[in-house]
């Protein structure tokens, strides 16, 4: 198989792929009858960031899919884009745009393969059974191809899974190590079985918080596939709204995307709202894979005590304790999901920089980088929630 020729395509548009053969590469177990192992890189959810606007033309994202065929059949695919700025990524590179730039440099545009605005593990090499070596390799190398012929100054996998950061390494990319706050579901009956195995004190703070919380004056509610309705969205982009004007300065997604979503994702996700006095007042986005729950927006037009901890933190360990999914995955940042159960986890990502003297510079820098993030695992894990006894099965 490794004989056959490998042809590289660039394709800009989804649509010209399919989504037969696109998810044959993406998610090959939704053929079995399972979820995806992860939505983000379906052809729907791709399609509806496409679709709605939410790449393309003055995004900054602008579609680049790397494809990898043989004998006329798809057999691996990346999500890639041409970034013309560093927004959406999560995983930040700032600091090397302003250096490289300084140093009288043009760091964009740049290539990405990642999902786009979402900080999110899973396979960033979307490959065909069977063709597993084949189609990292074409991939990897025809992605440093593509970047050295067309002279951009850089190539960054990000969100790549542990066993794609090291065999990226083989090939002579950069492993980048950052960490995000996971919650580990250890098969828990309920959620009073995870409260149990906290410290006393922490266990009282949960449900102090959790007691305020729904104290709100109104009711909590979770919907998901046909319970999902357009009134709904519609009071979510309003708190969506909100979160990215304060975060981000613009909103990432289009109001388009959330119609998509309802057409095309909504058996992917679990939307939990919060409403009083008639109206909904704050609401949590989550989407669900085969093993994780991954937490994606929170908004609110009324402020109550822990009610973000709540709908974001607390509803989202209860989802997947009902689904027996193995994690919930809460996005980036945030120290303070520490106290909440959510312990540091390693994040991995890749990165390839044309000019050898600042590739020499990066690799140093992601060297002591790595060294410090292992170190701040290490200290943030012993300052969780849990027992002593479970802390150190943790680590």
């Amino acid at each position: 198989m490794s004989e056959q020729a490998v042809e590289i395509r660039l394709i800009s548009s989804l649509r010209e792929i399919g989504q037969k053969e696109w998810d044959a590469c993406a998610c090959p177990e939704e053929t079995d009858g399972a979820r995806a192992i992860d939505p983000f890189t379906t052809y729907r959810f791709l399609d509806a960031l496409e679709q709605s606007g939410s790449v393309g033309t003055g995004t900054g994202w602008q579609p680049q899919y790397l494809t990898a065929w043989i004998s006329g059949k798809l057999i691996a695919a990346a999500p890639m884009y041409a970034k013309s700025h560093s927004q959406g990524e999560y995983i930040f590179d700032h600091n090397w745009a302003h250096a490289y730039e300084r140093a009288g440099g043009r760091y964009y545009p740049k290539l990405q393969i990642a999902v786009p605005h979402t900080p999110a593990t899973g396979r960033r090499f979307l490959i065909r059974p069977g063709f597993e070596e084949t189609g990292f390799a074409a991939l990897t190398q025809g992605a440093v191809e593509l970047a050295t012929n067309n002279r951009v100054s850089s190539l960054h996998v990000t969100f790549c899974t542990p066993q794609e950061a090291e065999r990226g390494a083989e090939l002579g990319l950069m492993r980048r190590k950052t960490q995000q706050f996971h919650w580990l579901n250890d098969k828990y009956a309920d959620f009073d079985a995870f409260l149990d195995t906290l410290s006393s004190r922490k266990r009282k703070n949960i449900r102090k918080e959790r007691a305020k919380a729904q104290a709100f004056g109104g009711t909590i509610q979770m919907f998901t596939g046909d319970e999902l309705q357009p009134e709904q969205w519609d009071a979510f982009w309003a708190f969506y709204q909100d979160t990215g004007a304060r975060k981000w300065g613009t909103p990432y997604l289009t109001r388009a995307f959330f119609d998509v979503a309802q057409e095309t994702l909504r058996d992917d996700m679990a939307l939990v709202l919060a409403e009083r006095d008639g109206r909904w007042v704050a609401g949590a986005l989550n989407f669900i894979g085969a093993n994780t729950l991954f937490g994606r927006y929170w908004g609110c037009t009324e402020h109550h005590p822990f009610l973000h901890f709540e709908l974001c933190y607390y509803q989202a360990m209860d989802i997947a304790i009902s689904l027996g999914l193995d994690r919930v995955e809460a996005g980036a940042q945030g120290e303070h999901k520490l106290a909440r159960g959510y312990l540091p986890t390693p994040t991995w990502s890749l990165h390839w920089v044309a000019d050898p003297g600042f590739r020499d510079a990066i690799d140093q820098y992601l060297t002591a980088e790595r060294e410090a993030v292992d170190q701040e695992i290490s200290v943030l894990t012993t300052y969780g929630p849990f027992k002593r006894a479970k802390v150190e099965e943790q680590e």
